[in-house]
């Protein structure tokens, strides 16, 4: 087994530390004087499959990164799931892989969300929705779905333990809820939640700010990593490092305290373009 991990941590330095990653990575923390200290990893194989005289292992690594910044020092950790197989005692075909679809079953009824009429502005308790986030970072609740792309879902747990007001089911197109098997797009769909943020008048509502230095912890990171208008991924601030810039928590790729801008993701190009909510102010 000691062989073993040794290969497929050999596979994995070649497969994400590439030089344009670790380039990107180590300027970004050059750009806010931050340096890494030091890189830990630790892979857990959880599920072995067999078929056809093969066989599949599912693995996720956890990677910390302990970073320095002004004196100060802070954890940032993703958990990145990979698949390999053997080949004559080898490791062969390593990839990246989504994590499992499931379902949760949720105890969230339709009574508890509120019908239009009754819509009143909430006062958005950033620490709860905060500390949710801290506490699901890198695991699912199971009174919700678990989705192959997770973030906005994540994200719309994290604002709903903050207080915010669900409305406008079973309609999916219209408002932000979830409801045993069903939600609206708004709750699960990267680029549905950003233009919800952006567009409503009641219930949960985001203002646009300038910059990422305007947000505060509880506030909402949307990216378009392409740049063509079409939004992929939602974050939530948690914290803000030594320069007063947001550390951010999301899932699918499973991260804290990572930095905002995304720079080390493999989904960055140089086109990204990003959207900074405040969140519950008017």
């Amino acid at each position: 087994m000691e062989k073993l991990k040794m290969q497929w941590l050999d596979f994995f330095r070649e497969a994400h530390f590439s030089d344009d990653w670790w380039g990107r990575k180590k300027q970004s923390c050059e750009e806010r004087d931050a340096e890494i200290v030091s890189i830990q990893g630790d892979g857990h194989i959880h599920q072995t499959l067999r078929y056809d005289n093969k066989k599949i292992y599912n693995y996720l690594l956890h990677l910390a990164f302990l970073i320095k910044q002004k004196g100060h020092f802070y954890l940032e950790e993703t958990v990145i799931s990979y698949q390999f197989r053997l080949k004559n005692g080898e490791v062969a075909e390593h990839r990246k892989i989504e994590t499992p679809d499931k379902n949760g079953t949720a105890a969230i009824q339709p009574e508890d969300m509120l019908r239009e009429d009754e819509m009143q502005r909430f006062t958005y308790d950033r620490h709860a929705a905060v500390q949710y986030a801290e506490r699901w970072w890198n695991s699912y609740n199971p009174e919700f779905r678990k989705f192959d792309v997770d973030c906005t879902n994540y994200v719309s747990q994290c604002l709903y333990a903050g207080g915010a007001p669900m409305w406008g089911a079973p309609n999916r197109e219209r408002g932000w809820w979830y409801s045993g098997d069903n939600w609206s797009f708004s709750w699960a769909v990267a680029h549905s939640l950003r233009w919800y943020l952006s567009g409503s008048e009641q219930g949960l509502k985001g203002k646009e700010v300038e910059s990422a230095s305007d947000l505060i912890p509880g506030d909402i990171i949307c990216y378009d990593f392409e740049g063509d208008g079409r939004y992929d991924h939602n974050t939530i601030v948690v914290t803000k490092d030594a320069n007063g810039m947001p550390l951010v928590n999301a899932h699918t790729d499973n991260s804290r305290n990572r930095y905002w801008a995304y720079e080390d993701s493999a989904a960055w190009t140089p086109n990204i373009q990003y959207k900074f909510f405040r969140i519950g102010e008017e």
